[in-house]
């Protein structure tokens, strides 16, 4: 039977480079440490500029995915130009195994490499339905364990960066702090067994840390980032959008990678009871969403105790969100998950979001542009803007349309007030109105 992969080998493991693409910074140097400390050669990418994503059309069709334009150009780039021998390189794609094209990303990597002249470099799929087996990797309980809390860790973070940022004294104070203490958990987490008392430890001390920086007060927006997982997150694929926001005098609010992982976990509880599937499958998933909302719930009792920052959202309320919006058995890409993350931020105090979604993204069009309108239906007060990333399209006009949309928040109450007389004279709804109001 002729192979319809290359298997990466035990005999691989030992002296092969592991390259992975890079979606968020802190999490993925956590998660490549827990790799390497079981023996994998794990290094992530941090290639970028535009010739990744040229590097990519090259050898991808331009209707594919622009994500995976993105990651199949920053893998290509790295083999021709990383400095390493690529008959001594795999490459690992995270994948959840869903109905989202992201789960043919392997196929279309496969073809680009066989285009690109290297078809016989190892592809690996990280993931947890299984979809292919390598016997060079192998997801066990202990490595996951530790990839948790290198995720609780990115993520708290990613939210103290986020909240720091606008108001620090000194440029570039909490990405310096960021920097310390991924450098200090990366030792940790190559040292003996984790001890969850420590890492609670930890997680007060970086709270500390980060409430002990200088900051200032000063006028901002909070400004919330949905939409899909790639291009919320990368900044290869929204164009530095968060440095942008940042530049442009907004706090930036974006939901923790935990949540995507409880919701891929809650889908699995959802499947049980919508269809009757699997119901070994399903206890296994209610006890793994308990454990992961108690470790979810620690990190926000620890951040409300300190009092000087905003707690993210528990995820038993996030899964409420959603009701009377859309189903839980809408679940392709992020799903119901992505509606409920808009009224989260909502709820939270970023009244001002921007969902950003590939180019024909099927999934994000439903879930996030589609209910733009009832969302707003219900409150009134929310602001979004849906925003294409494609490898055609301008950053320039991406920018301009946020730029509008701060101008809008920052105007406030007049705004609103010149909008609702707009939608009286028109005779549109005030969803129609805003929605006209940010058309390109």
């Amino acid at each position: 039977m002729k192979r319809t992969y290359i298997e990466f080998t035990k005999r691989m493991k030992r002296d092969y480079t592991v390259f992975i693409p890079n979606m968020l910074p802190i999490h993925f140097a956590l998660i490549a440490r827990v790799m390497r400390n079981y023996g994998v050669r794990a290094e992530v990418l941090v290639t970028a500029g535009q010739r990744i994503g040229e590097t990519g059309l090259r050898y991808v069709h331009n209707d594919t995915c622009y994500p995976a334009i993105l990651v199949i150009g920053q893998f290509i780039d790295a083999l021709k130009n990383g400095g390493y021998d690529p008959r001594r390189v795999a490459l690992m794609l995270f994948q959840t195994g869903g109905g989202c094209r992201a789960s043919n990303y392997i196929s279309l990597l496969r073809k680009a490499l066989e285009r690109a002249g290297y078809g016989y470099v190892p592809v690996i799929s990280f993931s947890l339905a299984g979809i292919e087996r390598h016997s060079g990797f192998r997801l066990s309980l202990p490595m996951l364990h530790r990839m948790l809390y290198a995720v609780t860790y990115g993520d708290l973070l990613m939210s103290l960066v986020n909240q720091t940022k606008p108001y620090e004294t000194e440029r570039g104070a909490a990405e310096r702090k960021a920097e310390e203490w991924t450098e200090r958990l990366t030792d940790e987490m190559a040292r003996g067994a984790l001890k969850y008392g420590k890492i609670k430890e930890n997680y007060r001390a970086i709270v500390r840390d980060f409430a002990a920086i200088p900051k200032a007060a000063r006028e901002t927006v909070k400004v919330g980032v949905v939409g899909e997982i790639f291009v919320k997150y990368s900044p290869l694929g929204n164009n530095n959008l968060e440095e942008f926001l940042v530049s442009e005098g907004a706090e930036v609010v974006v939901p923790g990678l935990l949540d995507f992982c409880m919701y891929c976990v809650y889908n699995g509880i959802v499947d049980h009871e919508f269809y009757g599937r699997m119901p070994f499958r399903w206890r296994l998933n209610r006890l793994a969403f308990k454990f992961l909302l108690k470790k979810q719930k620690d990190v926000i009792g620890i951040v409300t105790e300190e009092g000087s920052f905003r707690p993210y959202t528990p995820f038993d309320r996030t899964v409420t969100l959603s009701e009377g919006y859309i189903s839980h058995g809408v679940k392709m890409g992020e799903g119901w998950l992505l509606t409920a993350e808009m009224i989260e931020l909502f709820e939270s105090g970023a009244r001002n979001i921007v969902c950003t979604q590939p180019f024909g993204c099927l999934p994000n069009h439903i879930c996030g542009k589609g209910m733009m309108k009832p969302i707003k239906d219900k409150n009134p007060s929310i602001n979004i803007i849906a925003i294409d990333y494609d490898a055609g399209a301008s950053a320039v006009n991406q920018q301009n349309r946020i730029k509008l949309m701060l101008t809008a928040a920052r105007r406030g109450a007049p705004a609103a007030a010149r909008d609702e007389g707009r939608v009286k004279r028109k005779g549109l709804s005030q969803s129609d109105a805003e929605s006209s109001f940010f058309a390109p």
